[in-house]
């Protein structure tokens, strides 16, 4: 036998006139974006990375090795070459980039060598020179033509790369001050190598801002404090622009 059916049904729960809002994902949607395979991307990074390693190895021919590889310069380029191989090879393969923390203080640091070059050493007297001559280096000579690699080429196409063909508003506030830890290690080194290098030596001082023996360490540490600033000021303006400029793609490469 089977139950009667009831001649009425109970009354259903009324239905809420509002649902509840949807919880915001933890991961954001651009997050789960496959990126694309960029051949000219890849290209163009690969030959920056050959410029920049390209005058490193010319520096390192040209002067003293444990001299050249001292010079912020120097170091600012292998870490470009170093993050061009690295997104250049991620954009053929159509992998994730790489953390803009570290694609922006290559690029900062470049950026940096650039105008303290350009601003504070083309043209200073005596002449600023990567292998301790005493003279102007000769226009389109090896030492010339290295200065430029280093302080206009590459820094030139690190911008360009920023600003055509990577995704704008990757960099953050947060990490400018990160990105002094650096330059502040620097400067320890710097003096530090001066401190154990004899006073005849040469090239006890690498940069004529922060030369001790010529300064004092008041204006020296003054020097690098206005530096410093400066520095930050740049970092700071970086990603202030990159939130404001247009992005040239509409993928992650």
């Amino acid at each position: 036998m089977t139950a009667p059916i009831p001649r009425e049904i109970p009354d259903l729960p009324p239905v809420p006139a509002t649902t509840p809002l949807l919880v915001p994902a933890p991961v954001p949607a651009t997050a789960v974006v496959a990126p694309v395979r960029r051949p000219a991307v890849a290209l163009f990074r690969i030959l920056t990375a050959v410029v920049a390693t390209a005058g490193v190895a010319l520096e390192l021919l040209l002067g003293s090795p444990a001299r050249a590889l001292s010079y912020f310069s120097i170091q600012a380029n292998i870490l470009l070459a170093i993050v061009m191989f690295l997104s250049a090879s991620r954009s053929r393969r159509a992998r994730r980039p790489l953390s803009s923390s570290v694609t922006g203080s290559a690029l900062l640091y470049v950026v940096i060598t650039a105008l303290v070059y350009h601003l504070l050493l083309a043209h200073t007297t005596p002449p600023f020179s990567m292998t301790g001559a005493t003279t102007a280096p000769v226009r389109w000579h090896g030492q010339w033509a290295t200065l430029q690699i280093l302080h206009t080429i590459a820094p030139t196409a690190a911008v360009l790369d920023w600003l055509l063909l990577t995704p704008a508003a990757r960099l953050h506030l947060r990490q400018a001050a990160t990105w002094l830890l650096y330059p502040l290690a620097y400067l320890a080194f710097s003096l530090g190598r001066a401190a154990v290098l004899a006073p005849s030596d040469p090239a006890r001082y690498l940069y004529p801002f922060l030369n001790v023996a010529a300064h004092g360490y008041r204006s020296t540490l003054a020097n690098a404090l206005l530096l410093g600033l400066a520095i930050y000021a740049l970092a700071v303006f970086l990603v202030t622009l990159d939130h404001t400029r247009p992005t040239p793609v509409r993928r992650r490469v």
